[in-house]
């Protein structure tokens, strides 16, 4: 598949996604993840930012003064500062992003780890990565199972278990520091209900629609290059009038001994 190719797919899908956020089910989901989202990044200091978004945006909240969004093709670039490029392939450097954040785009690449390896390649040391999705164990993620996929957002798409995105983060060397579950409501409710949502999120309840995965990266030790210690030369024998050499001073030679004995001899002669 071509990269022009391939972007058109991708816009389309984007594109059909977008009249699910306009329902009153959609606008409920968004106002939940935007809400967990919220403590994350409001006080979080950095410049800039990119959003990978299938939703409105959801760092309107921040402080970061730059924030870019992503998107495939320029018929669908927001703002002059959008990002427009191959989701696999960012037109970014290493680590230069304070947060990253991809919001439901993993349920819908066809080569979705490679996208987020590149969302970790320009994650800043000391910045986070974001991800959301739709819970499979949730109650709409457990109905989805017994009835048949449907082909709109946002029924279609392959739902990740956080535990398999954890391990696709530990393969970009990223650690997940929490999972937030969020949107709580009942079988084809189209609003979480204020109970259940201040339940589940005080409780951290796995049966949320949707979930927030908090990454960052993994922290190198810093290595340690051992020094190799000498002692010094010995001293020489011209400085301190001695030597080192030769055996301790109360082991004698036989010659030393001789030279004892030879004047007892001779008095004896005498």
């Amino acid at each position: 598949m071509s990269n022009s190719t391939r972007a058109t797919t991708i816009a389309k899908r984007l594109i059909s996604s977008q009249p699910y956020w306009q329902t009153d089910a959609g606008r409920s989901l968004w106002d939940m993840q935007r809400a967990c989202l919220g403590p994350v990044v409001e006080s979080r200091a950095g410049r800039h930012s990119l959003e990978m978004s299938m939703g409105p945006d959801l760092m309107t909240m921040s402080a970061i003064p730059h924030a870019i969004r992503w998107a495939p093709t320029y018929e669908l670039a927001t703002s002059p500062s959008t990002l427009v490029c191959p989701s696999d392939h960012l037109a970014l450097p290493d680590r230069c992003m304070d947060v990253v954040i991809i919001h439901h785009w993993l349920e819908h690449l066809d080569d979705a780890h490679h996208t987020l390896q590149e969302a970790a390649r320009v994650t800043a040391d000391n910045g986070i990565l974001v991800l959301f999705g739709f819970n499979p164990m949730g109650i709409n993620g457990l109905t989805r199972r017994w009835r048949k996929r449907r082909p709109a957002f946002p029924w279609n798409g392959e739902r990740h278990k956080p535990g398999r995105l954890r391990d696709w983060l530990a393969f970009v060397d990223f650690e997940v520091e929490r999972v937030d579950y969020c949107c709580f409501r009942g079988l084809m409710k189209s609003s979480c209900r204020e109970g259940w949502e201040t339940t589940g999120r005080r409780h951290n309840l796995p049966w949320g629609e949707s979930y927030m995965i908090k990454a960052q990266r993994r922290q190198q030790s810093a290595h340690v290059k051992r020094v190799r210690f000498t002692l010094p030369s010995p001293v020489s024998s011209s400085s301190l009038g001695a030597t080192r050499s030769g055996k301790p001073s109360h082991c004698q030679s036989h010659q030393d001994t001789l030279s004892q004995r030879q004047p007892i001899k001779d008095r004896q002669s005498e």
